[in-house]
């Protein structure tokens, strides 16, 4: 069942289920989806605000330009979800303990978000912006981060030689973090 054009607000999808298998510009504010089962549905140019979906499953869930504005999405598999037309962008947002492995991220834009412990695996990230994110102990490895920009990115830690990094832009106050691998003091 196809949905479109319709405001959503301050429904708990934990006692009910949701309705429909494809939404289309529609806009979900204060909802609650946490631990609930999203797999298989379409969202396309929807927006998600101050929404709850932790720990949410989203196999072969499709986001194709999807908006998170304020919500919490600690520990969604992003993984997991249909990668054709993927396309999201994050502001304000919990993405700690998220797992983007092998997305398709280039030029997707993160502000003002925590991104701890988030896994970064195979990811494109190319041109992508990280604006005052906090990325303590995420995991970078494999990931192409060709002209990403991590200027006000606080706390990574990503290893140069493991990840592609031509042309991304770094703040001489997050050098630490691309040099921690080679055990060295820096001092600012």
């Amino acid at each position: 069942m196809m949905i479109e054009n319709e405001n959503f607000k301050s429904i708990d999808y934990t006692s009910q289920p949701i309705q429909g298998t494809e939404f289309e510009n529609c806009h979900f504010d204060s909802c609650n989806f946490s631990e609930q089962n999203l797999n298989s549905i379409d969202f396309m140019e929807c927006t998600f605000e101050n929404c709850n979906l932790t720990m949410t499953e989203v196999e072969n869930t499709a986001f194709k330009d999807v908006q998170f504005i304020n919500c919490k999405l600690t520990g969604l598999d992003l993984s997991k979800c249909n990668s054709f037309l993927f396309q999201v962008s994050f502001e304000g947002c919990m993405l700690d303990f998220v797992n983007f492995h092998k997305r398709t991220l280039k030029k997707t834009l993160f502000k003002n978000c925590s991104i701890k412990q988030a896994a970064f695996i195979e990811v494109d990230l190319s041109e992508s912006k990280f604006y005052n994110c906090d990325l303590t102990e995420s995991i970078f490895e494999r990931a192409n981060l060709q002209k990403a920009d991590l200027r006000s990115a606080l706390n990574y830690t990503i290893n140069p030689e493991i990840n592609k990094l031509k042309k991304a832009k770094f703040s001489v106050h997050g050098l630490g973090g691309l040099l921690s691998n080679y055990n060295i003091e820096i001092e600012f």
